[in-house]
């Protein structure tokens, strides 16, 4: 490879990169799905193959140019148009539903449902789309339904167990259960996997509570 060629390719994906930032900073819980693409052991190696794919690369290009549409119709019909199949069809499902908030909450929370539903794509994928549903639904789900699904999805060893916690501690604030929700959030913030942001929301509840922070 030329050096000519070795700049233009460097130049490329940092403008890939910067796209990619822009838009994490516009669509903050979507950053949730691109994380569960990258981390951990064997799957950090298999997104590097195949971030190094023309075909993944394609498939990434397709996605941020249908997020940039300012227009939310806009957004959801190019999102449509992508081809995809296994993760990639998931994290289209997850795209397009978090759309489909912006202009009809109903139509969002039915394609939610149905990516939670789907159980051709992965585990983390489909208890996303589940929690994501549990939030946007908000008191349109029942109570009962609202604990029995954050109760499997706080599990320990499940991948959406902190988002759970969280939401389980606000839900017990809704029934005015306050120190339950008070040792929920003290368990939350002992678990190692928490993240920073996590972490700062749940030390800012927990102290507006009046629990004790360590």
């Amino acid at each position: 490879m030329s050096n000519s060629d070795s700049f233009f390719n460097e130049v490329t994906e940092d403008l890939r990169r910067e796209r990619a930032l822009a838009l994490l900073r516009r669509y903050g819980w979507i950053a949730v799905v691109l994380v569960l693409l990258v981390v951990g052991g064997t799957a950090w190696n298999e997104w590097r193959k195949a971030q190094a794919s023309a075909k993944a690369e394609a498939f990434g290009d397709a996605v941020l140019t249908a997020l940039e549409n300012n227009e939310t119709a806009d957004r959801i019909s190019a999102l449509g148009q992508i081809e995809a199949t296994g993760a990639q069809a998931g994290l289209l499902q997850l795209l397009r539903a978090g759309a489909l908030l912006e202009q009809d909450r109903a139509a969002a929370l039915v394609a939610l449902q149905a990516a939670a539903d789907d159980t051709a794509l992965p585990d983390a994928y489909r208890q996303l789309a589940t929690l994501k549903r549990i939030i946007a639904g908000g008191s349109d789900i029942s109570l009962a339904e609202r604990e029995a699904l954050l109760s499997r999805l706080s599990q320990p060893g499940q991948p959406m167990r902190p988002l759970a916690l969280e939401q389980t501690a606000l839900l017990q604030l809704e029934q005015g259960n306050r120190e339950t929700a008070i040792e929920i959030l003290t368990d939350l913030l002992a678990q190692s996997e928490v993240s920073d942001t996590l972490r700062r929301r749940a030390t800012q509840l927990l102290t507006a509570l009046g629990g004790s922070v360590e």
